[in-house]
C-alpha cells in the first residue's frame, strides 16, 4: 500500500486532478452529443482498446479518497490502454463497463487519466471501483458509451478487451515514435510535491515512448536505473534495410508513477520493435514482468 502511495499521488499533487481530471460514478449518463460522434462502426482498426490490466485489488489507500474520488478508499485499480489518445472531454464513468468471471458487473467509483497526464499519454484511463477478487476476477471491460479520440475521428463504442489476471505481471503494449516537438531535452524530474517526468539527454537524436499496462518499478518501489535501462533492446534498420539493435542511451519520463517510459535513442534509424527480458520490473503488487516485445507504431 505505501508503494503505491509512492507511484501515484506524488502525481496526482502535481497535476492538480482532484475535482479536474477525475470522473465519479455520479457521471454514468452519456453526455458525448451524439451528432458530434462518429459512429461506433468507423475504422475499428484504427480505434480499439489495447488492454485491461487488474493491477490492485481492495488496495487503493486513504489519500485516494481525497485526491482522486470519494469512496475509493480500498478499492480496486484496473488501468485500460487505448490504441489512441483520447478526448477526455467525452469521457465519463459510465462509458466503462467490467464483466466478472461470473457474469456479474464490476462497479466503477470513478476513472480518471492520472498519473499518465504528460504531452502524448491520455491514452491510459485508471478505473478505480469494486472489479471482484482473486476468486472471481474482472473478465472483461466494455466502452459503452460515446467515447471519442483526441482527434474526434473515431469512437470506442462498443470497443472491448479480456482483462489481464490479477496474479499476472505488467507486459508492453505499444511503442510509438515520440514527436521532436514533444521531447523535453535535459528536463530534470521535480520531487514531491510537485511530480513531473525527467526528460531525454541533449545528445538523443530520436526518442520513443513505450507504454506498459500497469506502472512500473524496479522490485521493492524504486526507480528504474542503468539496469533496465541496458536491458531495453530496440530493432533498428538502417539505410541498407539491415537490422540491427541497440540500446536506449538514457531513459526519460522518470520520477512520475506512471506506466510511461522514453527511450532515448543516438540513432536516427527507422526503429522497428522493442523488447525486454523477464522478472526485472514489477507492478504495485511486486507481480515480476514477463519478457515482452512490441512493434513500433507509425
Amino acid at each position: 500500500m505505501r508503494r503505491f502511495v509512492y507511484l501515484l499521488f506524488p502525481l496526482l499533487l502535481s497535476c492538480g486532478c482532484t475535482g479536474v481530471l477525475s470522473w465519479s460514478n455520479s457521471d454514468q449518463n452519456d453526455t458525448t452529443p451524439p451528432g458530434n460522434a462518429p459512429t461506433a462502426a468507423t475504422a475499428a482498426a484504427d480505434a480499439y482498446l489495447l488492454s485491461a490490466f487488474y493491477g490492485l485489488d481492495d488496495a487503493l489507500p486513504l489519500l485516494a479518497r481525497f485526491l482522486v474520488c470519494r469512496g475509493s478508499l480500498g478499492s480496486d485499480g484496473m488501468p485500460v490502454i487505448f490504441s489512441r489518445e483520447i478526448d477526455i472531454k467525452t469521457m465519463q464513468a459510465g462509458d466503462f463497463h467490467v464483466v466478472l468471471e461470473d457474469g456479474s458487473s464490476g462497479e466503477i467509483v470513478c476513472v480518471t487519466p492520472a498519473p499518465a497526464t504528460d504531452s502524448g499519454e491520455f491514452r491510459t484511463i485508471l478505473l478505480i471501483g469494486d472489479f471482484g477478487s482473486a476468486d472471481n476476477q474482472a473478465a472483461s471491460v466494455e466502452i459503452r458509451g460515446n467515447l471519442l479520440s483526441k482527434d474526434q475521428r473515431f469512437n470506442f463504442r462498443d470497443r472491448q478487451v479480456r482483462v489481464t489476471r490479477l496474479e499476472d505481471g505488467p507486459s508492453l503494449v505499444l511503442a510509438e515514435i515520440v514527436p521532436p516537438d514533444d521531447w523535453e531535452l535535459g528536463k530534470r524530474a521535480t520531487r514531491f510535491p510537485f511530480g513531473g517526468g525527467s526528460g531525454c539527454p541533449d545528445s538523443t537524436r530520436q526518442v520513443l515512448r513505450v507504454v506498459w499496462s500497469g506502472g512500473i518499478t524496479k522490485p521493492g518501489g524504486g526507480e528504474v536505473n542503468d539496469v533496465e535501462r541496458s536491458a531495453y533492446r530496440v530493432l533498428v534498420k538502417d539505410n541498407g534495410d539491415v537490422l540491427t539493435e541497440t540500446s536506449p542511451i538514457a531513459i526519460g519520463d522518470l520520477g512520475d508513477g506512471d506506466n510511461n517510459h522514453e527511450l532515448c535513442l543516438d540513432t536516427e534509424a527507422p526503429a522497428v520493435r522493442v523488447t525486454f527480458p523477464a522478472e526485472l520490473v514489477t507492478d504495485p503488487r511486486e507481480d515480476l514482468n514477463p519478457s515482452t516485445q512490441v512493434t513500433v507504431t507509425r
